[in-house]
């Protein structure tokens, strides 16, 4: 057993609040254990510069962290990014872009702003896991209004955290957990069982092979927990909005 009572193999208890906020195209609050993310998308009717007559759209993300969203305040970043929030910034958009055919969205930008309201661990996993929710909203609204073709989703998207901690895997690591861990790993993964991201870092000594394979077993089995929520998320929004 865990500090927080769970078993090895147990997520934390996950929660998603669908349309969270009124006025963005698609919302979602999820709540991981007490990671607590708030997931926008924005859809603009325009695309980066380098990106016109193409004919093609572009998913981009944005990540930031509340002052208090820890037990210390942290400062905002007003004189330029750090590296840790351009670097999950970058993840996220890479992830859901993977989940979308870029061409059928047509010229249009696809904004996924994750703010943290409080961090426990797992806040990139969980902006992953909450921004394919936002996103999946917006674009279905949009091709109801017939403003698309087709829906250009392709795939779905989420990811979840994984380590070791002493000698136990784990899966779903807290905040303590993580600051423990001999070596952590994230990962995205898609509806289809195909990895769009494997980040593992040993912070000591390095780790076999056969540790991969754990992980990365022991992380689809969370990622298909996590994927019928986001399943369950969507359908029951989408049918309270019709």
């Amino acid at each position: 057993m865990r500090s927080d009572g769970r078993m090895w193999n147990e997520l934390r208890p996950v929660r998603l609040t669908p349309d969270f906020i009124e006025y963005a195209e698609g919302s979602v609050l999820i709540e991981v254990g007490k990671t607590w993310v708030l997931c926008n998308a924005t859809i603009e009717e325009t695309v980066p510069r380098w990106r016109q007559g193409s004919g093609a759209g572009w998913i981009t993300a944005e990540y930031a962290m509340l002052p208090r969203s820890t037990h210390q305040r942290r400062g905002r970043e007003t004189r330029g990014l750090g590296g840790r929030t351009q670097e999950i910034r970058r993840l996220i958009g890479r992830s859901l872009r993977a989940a979308v055919d870029l061409e059928n969205l047509g010229e249009r930008t696809v904004i996924l702003d994750c703010d943290v309201l409080q961090a426990d661990g797992g806040t990139r996993t969980a902006a992953i896991t909450g921004a394919y929710v936002a996103l999946a909203l917006a674009l279905e609204r949009l091709a109801s209004r017939e403003q698309l073709a087709a829906n250009p989703l392709r795939t779905e998207v989420a990811a979840i955290s994984a380590g070791i901690v002493e000698t136990d895997l784990l899966l779903d690591l807290c905040y303590s957990e993580d600051s423990a861990a001999r070596v952590d790993f994230n990962i995205v993964m898609t509806g289809d069982g195909r990895f769009i991201e494997v980040q593992g870092t040993a912070e000591g000594e390095p780790y076999p092979r056969q540790v991969i394979d754990g992980v990365l077993d022991l992380a689809e089995q969370g990622i298909r927990q996590l994927l019928e929520r986001q399943r369950e998320t969507i359908q029951s929004a989408l049918r309270n909005n019709r």
